[in-house]
């Protein structure tokens, strides 16, 4: 089991040097990967609108803070994004990490970060922009001649260097909102899913039955390969050490091979009312483990 942390982009978090220094705590905290959210827009339906920073810009400020700690979204909604210019942006911070990069995608479809901005919003849609975005990438990722015809992209010719510094490729991880099946049979052509619960209170987490269940569905898929990573979105309390691995042990039982700790200090409620210190107490209370 390896064990990463994210936090929110927006907010007390919308500030590239702040998250640098959350990234530096985490590494010295032992935590293995520091995500970040990837918003462009207001999180929620109230009136509320936070201060935010791009993600990929934070990265970078990040990578630069850090030596060791993996670093990477949590997730990025490429349907919003030009697959052409993330595939700049990915290689860019790969290497300017050393190769320590992880790009977690979905489809996204939140109203202010899509139809408030024009953006499509319709599944169907945004599962076609995830599935052609993601050949794109992985193409240009390549370092090749390439070329690309599909129904939403259309690519006369391009060659992208450098390539990643990770081989085969920068890991990939797939959202899935279980118990929807058909992001499953999406992640099982790339290197990991990461299960988000349909409806399921920010508070609280998918139990160690359903992520088995999970495991169990994507190792009978065709094209299932491992290893493959089954990351999962846990909440430990960081208090009684003893109660937390009892927790994430678990979890690594089923097969589960990430515990990405959802940080929630003395709250309950507002996203962008998360204490900074109380964020920053927990990342160096270090993981679970």
């Amino acid at each position: 089991m390896r064990y990463g942390v994210y936090v929110p982009n927006f907010g007390p978090y919308g500030d590239a040097r702040i998250l640098a220094d959350l990234a530096y705590e985490a590494e010295e905290a032992g935590w293995d990967c520091f995500f970040l959210w990837d918003q462009v827009s207001k999180t929620t339906l109230t009136p509320t609108v936070d201060p935010m920073v791009d993600p990929w810009i934070a990265l970078a400020a990040i990578a630069l803070r850090t030596r060791t700690i993996r670093l990477g979204t949590l997730v990025t909604p490429l349907p919003r994004r030009r697959p052409w210019m993330v595939a700049r942006e990915t290689v860019s911070l790969d290497h300017l990490s050393a190769g320590r990069l992880i790009l977690g995608v979905g489809s996204g479809g939140g109203y202010f970060d899509f139809e408030a901005l024009g953006e499509a919003s319709d599944a169907t849609t945004l599962a076609v922009l995830l599935d052609e975005g993601l050949e794109v990438l992985t193409g240009l990722w390549s370092g090749e001649r390439y070329h690309y015809e599909g129904i939403s992209y259309h690519i006369k010719e391009a060659q992208f260097l450098p390539r990643p510094v990770q081989s085969p490729r920068i890991p990939i991880w797939v959202a899935d909102m279980w118990p929807a099946k058909a992001p499953l049979r999406r992640a099982v052509r790339w290197d990991g899913v990461i299960p988000i619960g349909r409806d399921l209170p920010l508070t609280a987490m998918l139990t160690s039955a359903q992520m088995h269940e999970i495991v169990r569905t994507v190792a009978s898929l065709p094209g299932y390969t491992a290893p493959f990573e089954v990351v999962h979105s846990g909440i430990t309390e960081g208090m009684d050490a003893a109660h937390d691995r009892e927790i994430v042990a678990a979890y690594q039982q089923v097969g589960v091979t990430w515990w990405v700790e959802k940080i929630l200090p003395e709250l309950r409620g507002s996203w962008t009312n998360w204490p900074l210190e109380a964020m920053r107490t927990r990342i160096r209370q270090g993981p679970p483990k």
